[in-house]
């Protein structure tokens, strides 16, 4: 699939970046090197007649990728997650990228539910609605179940979906590879990263039963979290194609003025979403990664209600710890501590200085600092963190570059309901209070137990690893079998001391 009868598809696409202007913003975005520029123009401007006009009422980029259609769209949504690759300026545009498309109709969507879940509609709902929503990979009505007289929510993916993303996604591969042979210099793009990301993501949104499982693991986590809610999912009705959610009614929380009519809160509804987000990071490791206003309602009880569950994020504990001493050490302006935690994390290699780059950190937070409160920037502040850290030759780790993004668009939405909240004063305690939950005596313990438990599983095994590997060192030189005996001596102490640290704690419970 992925031959050359791609280049007809990249003329095409081509030809649409040229027509709308967004070829040479997409291009300064990835800063792409002269031959890929050549080659991208040569592909552009002789056909620019076969490219699709657009909205020109859209900035050059969004116009482009909304007229190429869903895969393009939903490529911009994801690149949107990643401005350590586009860029801040670009990264902005696709991330309010209108998702929203032409329906399909009633009745293939009907027919689609039939064929996933195996009986007549009309044995499932006694009502299905017109589509009340349209996006690039699937569509959502509303429905009423025949059993209970419930309402919920049925997204169904498009028809033909995965045939038509597969075509793009292998004209996607084509392109990576055509600057790869004629630009191989151009690590900037790291086009055959970006497009494997983007495959993985699709791949997963293609499959509703994926999102379903993301959508009761994120419930799971969150069941006990005040204010907040999520449409539990009717798993006996959803499917590889179909997913079924209760339904959830309330105002959208970009709606400030039926927010104020209906009597909310909205500075608490700006405290609660960041403090949430910030909640589910650092504490679960799991969050909502596209939390805008579109996918948070307002319950008549107060209660935010999240939805859409296709991109979600996740964190390590180990990367969670190391996030969370990093914005502490912000907030406490400990800017060498800031630094230590890189240079400990390894994400800053070794033979950068420490005070130098602490000397960095300085200048990153304290003109922040300076700004009044209710200019003061989290999402900024990790912007220019980012910035500096990549100077000092830190590799990207995509898992937080969308921690961050999410941070700038949750942040986006506190300030939309409460313009003159103060970002930190908010934080912080949520921030505090995971530090000492996770750093300190209790957690070293509760690591040390951790620990003791793996090597008490590995236990049986300890001795016949040892006895194997000190028969092949038999073989080798003195100097050798002296490394391996310093090597192997504090993994046997460690593991007769965790399997007497499971006793006495067995005992003691």
């Amino acid at each position: 699939m992925r031959g050359p009868h791609n280049i007809i598809r990249l003329i095409r696409t081509g030809a649409t970046l040229e027509r709308t202007g967004a070829m040479n913003v997409v291009l300064d975005a990835f800063e792409a090197p002269r031959a890929v520029r050549f080659i991208a123009h040569t592909l552009g401007k002789p056909f620019q007649w076969l490219g699709y006009k657009g909205d020109p009422d859209m900035p050059p980029a969004t116009r482009a990728l909304t007229a190429l259609g869903p895969a393009y769209i939903k490529f911009g949504q994801v690149l949107s997650t990643r401005p350590d690759v586009v860029g801040n300026e670009l990264a902005e545009q696709l991330r309010v990228l209108q998702d929203k498309l032409p329906p399909f109709s009633q009745a293939e969507a009907m027919a689609e539910v039939e064929k996933e879940l195996g009986q007549p509609i009309a044995e499932i709902f006694s009502e299905f609605s017109e589509p009340i929503a349209a996006a690039s990979i699937a569509q959502v009505h509303k429905a009423k179940l025949v059993a209970t007289g419930e309402d919920v929510a049925v997204k169904v993916l498009r028809p033909g979906i995965e045939r038509a993303f597969r075509k793009d996604v292998d004209a996607f591969y084509f392109a990576a590879r055509i600057v790869q042979l004629f630009a191989p210099g151009a690590r900037r793009l790291r086009p055959m990263e970006v497009i494997e990301h983007f495959d993985g993501v699709v791949r997963g949104e293609l499959d509703l039963r994926l999102e379903s499982s993301a959508a009761s693991e994120y419930a799971a986590n969150t069941k006990n979290d005040s204010g907040f809610w999520l449409p539990p999912v009717v798993w006996s009705l959803s499917a590889r194609r179909v997913m079924t959610l209760s339904w959830a009614d309330g105002i959208a929380l970009g709606e400030n003025g039926s927010l104020d009519a209906a009597g909310h809160d909205r500075r608490d509804l700006a405290e609660r979403v960041l403090r949430l987000f910030l909640l589910h990071a650092l504490r679960d490791g799991y969050f909502h990664a596209d939390m805008h206003q579109g996918n948070l309602k307002v319950a008549a009880n107060g209660d935010i209600i999240a939805y859409d569950f296709g991109i979600m994020g996740h964190i390590d504990e180990y990367t969670r710890r190391v996030y969370a001493e990093i914005l502490f050490g912000f907030i406490r302006r400990d800017y060498k501590r800031v630094a230590e935690v890189h240079f400990e994390a390894g994400y800053v290699p070794a033979n950068q200085d420490v005070d130098e780059f602490a000397r960095a950190l300085r200048a990153v937070g304290e003109p922040i600092f300076g700004m009044d409160a209710s200019h003061i920037s989290m999402g900024r502040l990790l912007n220019y963190l980012f910035e500096v850290t990549e100077r000092f030759g830190m590799e990207t780790r995509t898992e937080l570059i969308l921690l961050q993004r999410t941070m700038v668009v949750v942040e986006g939405v506190a300030r939309s309901l409460d313009p003159h909240m103060n970002i930190w004063e908010v934080a912080r305690p949520v921030v505090e209070d995971y530090i000492k939950q996770s750093i300190g005596p209790r957690a070293a313990i509760r690591d040390l137990g951790k620990t003791a438990m793996v090597l008490a599983r590995f236990g049986p095994r300890l001795p016949a690893l040892v006895e194997n590997a000190l028969i092949a060192q038999t073989q080798k030189d003195e100097t050798q079998r002296s490394q391996l005996w310093i090597a192997w001596v504090p993994a046997l102490i460690g593991a007769i001391a965790g399997a007497t640290l499971v006793l006495v704690l067995n005992a003691i419970s």
